[in-house]
């Protein structure tokens, strides 16, 4: 694996094996037409519509789209650059910081989540298709979906120059249809029954887009240069996040309408089936960028296989899955995200733009270091006291730490647990990288 941006000559595919150089065969415009289609997904609308259900507010709603999906953009962007720099893939990357053994834990974290978002992706799929068909006709679109997902990511660079060419223009005219269409209804109050506040809604839109920061830097180590995949993947994913996220919490405002019901009341538009069916076919390279950084991340543990069938074997399971659940706990599963990955790479950027002067050993020979898992690990606890979440078994210890910390009293309105964490990993990763450097010197 190399450091330097070179081209694996006549190389038109990504690497079979981890041992093999990456083609850097990506431009600005490609990564931002990918993260585009990245970022435009069904699961915008339903995130949406969660905002606005947590805010009860529109113009409090988009806001808190705008306030979440750049702070979550401008942390993709920075795990994007991890990619391109080293080379390697996003899991094997973080070996700069943990080293070659300690990188297997948020590799296997990865990997469940990866896994669980492969999963949601088909099972949405299947139900936007349902809400266009049939019932009876899911498991043929659970199927289909996974067999697509599946071979897009045996071959993810023709994937990304067929996004590029045909589906982001198909993807735009459907996007611009549905907002003028939602936009044309008349505004009505929005519901006060599901209202947490400001800042948890940030917390909900933030964690959507960092969850494709454990990704980036799977496809932005084919980037040409550092600039064109920070660029690249923030705006483009950043940019649809805030268009299709904004959706949701209008469509709430107009169509009265909420998360569970969403994407049936967008079917219900004139022509809106129509529209759906192009977001539903686009859908698909969602579910093929999950099942292909399953199996980037599986290839830092197992780097000698063949990514292909890495990837036929984890698409098998991710569409057995959605064949036997459904979206369940959606929210709890963006909150559980973005409390283990926010801290994660607010970490990892300090140190590498900061700590480490962007000079990361990636190679198997990589060391341990405590100093960014402790940091981790303190931006963990710190996300995990302001917002607990609802999860049974888990959020009760921490909601009576919290408790204990403001001694009962609520925590205050203005604090979020994503710039909360964000500031307080980065902080620490500094702080705690500069007592490293001292004691090595």
């Amino acid at each position: 694996m190399t450091d330097t941006a070179v081209r694996a000559a006549g190389s038109t595919e990504a690497p079979l094996v981890l041992t093999t150089d990456a083609p850097r065969t990506l431009g600005f415009f490609d990564q931002f037409t990918l993260w585009g289609n990245f970022g435009i997904s069904l699961f915008g609308p339903v995130t949406g519509a969660l905002v606005a259900a947590y805010t009860g507010s529109l113009w409090q709603g988009l806001l808190a789209v705008v306030v979440g999906c750049v702070t979550g953009a401008l942390v993709l962007g920075g795990a994007a650059v991890f990619g391109s720099h080293t080379g390697a893939p996003a899991m094997a990357s973080l070996r700069g910081m943990f080293g070659r053994r300690g990188s297997i834990a948020p590799t296997i974290l990865n990997i469940a989540q990866n896994v669980g978002w492969a999963t949601m992706e088909i099972i949405v799929i299947s139900q936007a298709a349902v809400a266009v068909t049939s019932d009876r006709w899911r498991w043929l679109f659970v199927v289909l979906a996974g067999i697509i997902a599946t071979a897009m990511a045996v071959r993810p660079l023709g994937s990304v120059r067929i996004l590029r060419k045909f589906m982001v223009w198909l993807v735009l005219i459907a996007s611009v249809y549905l907002f003028v269409q939602v936009l044309s209804k008349p505004v009505h109050a929005l519901p006060q029954d599901s209202v947490f506040g400001f800042w948890p809604a940030v917390d909900l839109a933030a964690a959507g887009v960092v969850s494709f920061a454990p990704l980036a830097a799977d496809y932005t180590r084919h980037s040409r240069t550092n600039k064109a995949a920070f660029s690249g993947s923030a705006l483009g994913y950043g940019l649809a996040a805030i268009g299709y996220y904004a959706l949701g919490v209008v469509a709430v405002a107009t169509l009265q309408t909420n998360s569970d019901d969403v994407i049936t009341a967008l079917v219900t538009l004139p022509a809106g089936a129509i529209a759906l069916l192009v977001l539903l076919v686009d859908e698909v390279d969602e579910a093929y960028a999950n099942v292909y950084s399953t199996t980037m991340a599986a290839h830092n543990l197992i780097g000698h296989i063949d990514r292909r069938w890495i990837s036929v074997a984890i698409g098998v399971i991710a569409t057995g899955i959605a064949l036997m659940v459904d979206l369940g706990n959606y929210t709890q599963f963006l909150y559980l995200i973005g409390s283990v990955f926010i801290p994660l790479f607010a970490v990892a950027i300090a140190d590498f733009f900061v700590v480490s002067k962007m000079n990361w050993d990636v190679s198997d020979t990589a060391k341990f270091r405590w100093q960014p898992t402790l940091a981790w690990l303190i931006g963990f606890v710190a996300y995990q006291l302001v917002n607990p979440g609802t999860v049974a078994g888990w959020s009760p210890f921490w909601t009576d730490v919290q408790q204990a910390l403001f001694n009962n009293q609520p925590v205050p309105t203005w604090l979020g647990a994503t710039y909360t964490s964000i500031v307080i990993s980065m902080l620490a990763a500094v702080l705690l990288g500069r007592i490293g450097r001292r004691q090595a010197a």
